[in-house]
């Protein structure tokens, strides 16, 4: 009876440890899960729209200006639009419906930096011909919106009208821009 009690009193804390280091449920482990990946995804939403508020929006003569950093919109040394530069033109695009009559122009702008090994494989091998490719990406993705193909037109100005210092990283950065005219 002794030795019963004590083989008793030696599983008990065994039996308690396994049931407190026990599974959770499937269903709660999917509504976790579910969870996660719906923070991911707000906070994908919320960087996005942080990145479109760090753009800018000039107000020219006749035409209105959107600048947006071209390191928001494409990954490092790339011409793609990223998911982020897509929900951030995407915006613009909104911005731009009202006046979907006035012609709108996208200018693509880069630092002085030479293009890479990697973009050269690619075939583009200057920043004129990157910023170019850039600007008929954005401007693609603009009519796959929405907008007719006739009134959006793409424009490569490569490292030739830069807006501050390519002798700084700070100033490189903003040098690759990629801008959205609105005539009014």
């Amino acid at each position: 009876m002794i030795t019963t009690l004590k083989g008793r009193l030696l599983v008990a804390p065994l039996l308690s440890a396994l049931a407190l280091t026990g599974c959770v449920s499937q269903s709660k482990y999917d509504a976790l899960e579910t969870q996660y990946k719906s923070v991911q995804q707000q906070l994908a939403d919320t960087q996005a729209q942080a990145a479109a508020e760090k753009a800018q929006v000039a107000r020219l003569q006749n035409a209105i200006k959107y600048v947006v950093n071209s390191d928001l919109l494409f990954p490092p040394g790339g011409y793609e639009l990223s998911p982020a530069g897509k929900k951030v033109i995407a915006q613009y695009v909104k911005k731009m419906a009202p006046t979907a009559t006035n012609k709108i122009v996208v200018a693509g702008f880069t630092d002085n930096a030479p293009v890479g090994p990697g973009l050269i494989e690619k075939g583009i091998t200057s920043n004129e011909i990157l910023s170019q490719k850039r600007a008929e990406n954005v401007a693609a993705f603009i009519v796959s919106q929405g907008l007719k193909a006739d009134m959006v037109s793409s424009v490569g100005k490569g490292d030739t009208s830069p807006v501050a210092s390519n002798a700084t990283p700070a100033g490189r950065a903003k040098n690759r821009r990629v801008e959205i005219s609105l005539a009014k």
